[in-house]
């Protein structure tokens, strides 16, 4: 019976132990349990103050402003400075009557206006003069005034560089004439931003004839002053250096008109450049002097 009641004692004491350590095993996970939201909480509560923080004094990460590009992405489309001139003036009437009777002494009143899809962008007037002296030849003339006017555009540039870039296309395309003999270039004052002469001899089955082509610029217009001259039928050839002089007077006064169609060259009121269907789209639409320097019309 004592032996009994001692085993009885023993397992009372090992089941007192038992209770005790799963006691002590459910209080540890009770305790955890109720750390993890707290260390949540306290996470949360950190994360909103370094947001608070940094907005407070301005070091955290704000929207980027609109128009700017954001990292890795493409940069808003930058503009361009607006064209300077916004139209053009009337081709037939650039020149003064004294300039057309020194040029076209026979044909002041024959200009021809060429056709034109846009009169603002691209124009062009042409003169022919033959003096005729019987069996002692004829004097023949031929002049021809051109303007390209190029708007600026935020794909193509400003309208001053795409007539720059025309501008030396046209001098370049003067200088390169098949056939030409004896070229000659020089700088022209007084015409624009920029100008230049180029005079050439050309044989024709008419007779021999002489180019003057002077090309201008100003801002965003290109002027193209042609003008040859042939005696025929046995008359003199005219003097190059007094045709050259008469072509740089038409191109200066052909310029000037283009300020003053203009009104002195006022810039445009908008600051940025909008596209238009101008000759920026098709310089090439446009006739070309250079090629049509030797015509006979």
């Amino acid at each position: 019976m004592q032996r009994v009641a001692v085993q009885r004692d023993d397992q009372r004491a090992r089941n007192e132990r038992n209770a005790q350590r799963r006691a002590g095993r459910l209080r540890r996970s009770l305790v955890c349990a109720a750390a993890v939201p707290a260390v949540a909480l306290f996470a949360t509560a950190c994360s909103s103050d370094s947001d608070n923080a940094a907005k407070e004094t301005g070091t955290g990460s704000t929207p980027a402003p609109a128009g700017t590009a954001a990292a890795g992405g493409t940069a808003a489309s930058p503009t361009v400075q607006a064209a300077k001139y916004q139209k053009l003036p009337e081709p037939c009437a650039v020149l003064s009557k004294k300039t057309l009777t020194s040029l076209v002494p026979k044909g002041v009143k024959s200009g021809k206006e060429g056709t034109s899809d846009d009169v603002a962008t691209r124009g062009s007037c042409s003169w022919s003069s033959l003096d005729n002296n019987g069996v002692k030849g004829s004097q023949f003339r031929w002049l021809n005034v051109s303007f390209l006017r190029f708007d600026s555009d935020a794909g193509r540039g400003s309208g001053d560089k795409q007539a720059e870039a025309y501008y030396t296309s046209q001098v370049q395309e003067a200088q390169s004439v098949t056939g030409a003999k004896n070229t000659k270039s020089e700088p022209v004052n007084g015409a624009g931003d920029q100008a230049t002469a180029v005079r050439y001899d050309l044989k024709k089955k008419e007779g021999a004839f002489r180019q003057q082509t002077v090309v201008a610029r100003v801002a965003n217009v290109v002027v193209t002053v042609d003008y040859n001259g042939a005696g025929l039928a046995g008359e003199k050839t005219p003097d190059a250096d007094t045709l050259t002089k008469a072509a740089v007077q038409a191109v200066k006064e052909a310029v000037a008109s283009v300020s003053s169609a203009n009104g002195s060259g006022a810039p445009a009121s908008s600051p940025a450049a909008t596209p238009s269907k101008s000759a920026s789209e098709s310089p090439s639409a446009s006739a070309s002097p250079s090629k049509s320097s030797a015509k006979k019309s």
